[in-house]
């Protein structure tokens, strides 16, 4: 059995199956993909809900795996050289992930699968979050609405992008690989929990919906979007 005692976070949040991944996150938009991921790859892992609107992911125990202070994070019990591996980031992990199970990252489309991943996690999450911040959150309130359209155009500008690339393609790299696990999420909360579908002419997109259709339709996402939702 794995002996993960040498990670204080394991003392906050036990692992009973320590030969299993532990995965530390809650359902937000980088939270899903790691729990997308496992169920897609079929990896053996065990959950734990990270409640960051109790700012737990400030603790000491949190911040000793991801000193960042943000989810997804993980420990693998099992990694390079059979040693447990901690990693956080989202894109990181996905990439581990991937290339530990040969799923989901073709090495013959490794960097322009990794450029994809890496525009989500550099423009579609960053922008997408500011403008939910500033259409439904504190952000609303301000009289100044400069920033607001600032995201909008930028958000729209996106889903262009994205459009643009999923035309004659089912997913992003043409079979699905971890550049889809990345956005759908994103763009799943852009226009659901956001409530920014008439704000960025969503439907304009329509690409982009198929894509979020065929994405949402596939069993192992419909399990990955609630491994750590709040009961």
């Amino acid at each position: 059995m794995s002996d993960l005692s040498q990670f204080p976070i394991t003392r906050r949040w036990p692992a009973q199956h320590p030969d299993r991944i532990q995965l530390y996150s809650l359902n937000t938009p980088n939270g899903v993909k790691i729990g997308i991921m496992l169920e897609e790859t079929g990896l053996p892992y065990e959950a734990h809900l990270i409640d960051i609107a109790a700012d737990v992911q400030k603790t000491p125990e949190f911040l000793s795996l991801n000193p960042n202070g943000k989810i997804p994070a993980l420990i693998d019990p099992d990694g390079p050289d059979g040693k447990p591996l901690p990693l956080f980031e989202s894109g990181a992990i996905l990439i581990y992930l991937a290339e530990k199970t040969g799923k989901f990252l073709d090495p013959a489309q490794r960097y322009e699968t990794i450029a994809w991943l890496m525009w989500q996690m550099g423009g579609l999450g960053p922008m997408f979050g500011q403008l939910g911040f500033f259409h439904k959150f504190a952000g609303r309130e301000y009289e100044d609405k400069r920033p607001l359209e600032r995201y909008v155009n930028e958000s729209k500008r996106l889903l262009g992008v994205l459009d643009g690339r999923l035309e004659g393609r089912d997913w992003i790299m043409g079979d699905y690989s971890i550049a889809d696990i990345a956005s759908l999420g994103w763009v799943r909360n852009l226009i659901g929990f956001y409530e920014a579908r008439d704000l960025v002419g969503f439907d304009d997109f329509r690409n982009v919906g198929a894509w979020l259709e065929r994405g949402l339709a596939r069993p192992a996402v419909q399990r990955g979007l609630v491994v750590t939702a709040k009961g």
